[in-house]
Formats: C-alpha cells, sequence, structure tokens
C-alpha cells in the first residue's frame, strides 16, 4: 500500500478555552481527493492554517511526504510542494494571467519581486506560464488583467498559480464559493484533472460537488474528526445525519 503523501496525527490548537482542534488524525493519498467537510466552526480553517503553518499546534505531528514538517514555518512548506489555494488570493489584479503565474513561478524558484521585470523576458518562464495556464483552461485570456476575469475565471488563475509552485499535495479551501451551478461543474473538471499531478484535500460547503468529487470524506465537528470514509460511507452514517448532514443527504 502507498505511503500518505500528508498525513496528520493527534493534532490540537486551543485559543484560550476554546479548542479548535481536538486531535485530529487524517490522511492524503495519492492520487485521490479527499474531502473536509462539517458545519460553520467546526474548525475546518484552523486545520488548514495548521497544514500550511500558519497556525502552530499545541501537540501532534503533520508529516508530508515522510518528513516532519511541523516545525517549518509557510514559506517552508510551500517551497516543499504544499499549495494552497482560494481562500486568501494572491492575485495580483493589474497584472495580466500570464504575469501572475510567471510571478508564483518565480516565487517557487526562489525569486523576489524586485527583479521581477528581468524575469519577464525569460523564455523558459514564460514557456512554463503558458503550461499552467493551458491547464487551467485560460489560455485565451493570458494577456487579460487579472482585475478584467470574471469570478471562476479567477478560480482558475489561482489554479494556475498553485501548478506554477509545482505541488506535491494540493489544499483547496472552498473552491466553489460564490460559483453558479454551470461554472462549479467546469471547476470540478479541471479538480478531476488537477488530481492526475497531486492529490487534492478539498474543504468545500457544496455538498452536492463533494459527493461528486470526492474518494473519501473526513467530517470535522467540533475540531474532531468523527468519520472518515467513502461517499456511501459518509452518506449512510447516522452520527453524521445527526450531527452535519441532516434528513436531505
Amino acid at each position: 500500500m502507498a505511503d500518505p503523501v500528508l498525513s496528520l496525527s493527534g493534532l490540537s490548537r486551543s485559543f484560550g478555552a476554546l479548542k479548535a482542534t481536538d486531535s485530529a488524525s487524517l490522511d492524503l493519498m495519492p492520487g485521490e481527493i479527499h474531502a473536509l467537510i462539517g458545519p460553520n466552526g467546526a474548525g475546518k480553517s484552523t486545520l488548514i492554517n495548521l497544514i500550511t503553518g500558519e497556525l502552530k499546534p499545541d501537540a501532534g505531528t503533520i508529516r508530508f511526504l515522510g518528513r516532519d514538517i511541523s516545525a517549518l514555518d509557510v514559506a517552508a512548506r510551500a517551497r516543499s510542494g504544499l499549495a494552497r489555494t482560494f481562500q486568501i488570493s494572491s492575485v495580483v489584479a493589474d497584472f495580466t494571467v500570464l504575469q501572475n503565474v510567471m510571478l508564483a513561478a518565480q516565487g517557487a524558484d526562489g525569486g523576489t519581486f524586485r527583479f521581477f521585470r528581468a524575469a519577464l523576458s525569460d523564455a523558459t518562464l514564460t514557456g512554463s506560464a503558458h503550461k499552467h495556464i493551458a491547464a487551467a483552461g485560460l489560455i485565451d485570456r493570458a494577456e487579460v488583467p487579472a482585475a478584467k476575469l470574471s469570478h471562476g475565471e479567477r478560480r482558475k488563475l489561482e489554479v494556475a498559480m498553485a501548478l506554477a509552485l509545482q505541488p506535491r499535495a494540493f489544499l483547496l479551501d472552498e473552491p466553489m464559493a460564490g460559483m453558479g451551478a454551470e461554472g462549479a461543474a467546469e471547476l470540478g473538471i479541471l479538480l478531476r484533472s488537477l488530481v492526475l499531478q497531486a492529490p487534492i484535500l478539498l474543504v468545500e460547503h457544496d455538498m452536492d460537488a463533494v459527493f461528486a468529487l470526492s474518494d473519501r470524506i473526513s467530517v470535522l465537528v467540533s475540531g474532531r474528526v468523527i468519520a472518515t470514509g467513502s461517499v456511501d460511507d459518509i452518506r449512510n452514517d447516522p452520527e453524521v445525519h445527526r450531527v452535519y448532514l441532516g434528513d436531505d443527504a
């Protein structure tokens, strides 16, 4: 059996008397979309922030590609191939799609914004950026400023920028938020293609999307993972219905 790409073991984090993450454990396996769901206030954002290094755990470990990354900062985790998108956008509104992706690629290579103008003439960097833009379905919008993109196109741009980081795992934080049915369907197709490159940990409230896309689902309630399993396992779990899905799933 393959080893997990990302493994969380006994993660805990408190804010005063509030235990936002309570001994949470889950694995992200190669080639899968693993959804993390739960009611508002369940601690999903806190758990993602622990994974990316924006927060430090009070207890527990985070292993990525077999290495304990619990002590690494955000930048070091990103450089190791952990790519987070959607919740906090790093898109530069005045830059074109191509410039935004090139900026992300330059950052992945350790470059800085100070030398970005010189990087714009780098044929290798330009070619790589075009490849990521095409993969995200935006090749016809490469020269359009990000400010003029639709909401769905902006999401795709964020995917292209994540691809430029040469990820070994994607952390997608509510990618369908604010999208209509058609846009969500298009993004779902894109996510299914992304998983061929790297597995995806998906935080999402759109349960239709979750059930359509996920290979496995973990349910977080009050900071604890109360269930992990296939779509059918989660659909048929009485406790998950009681605390989250209700009678409509």
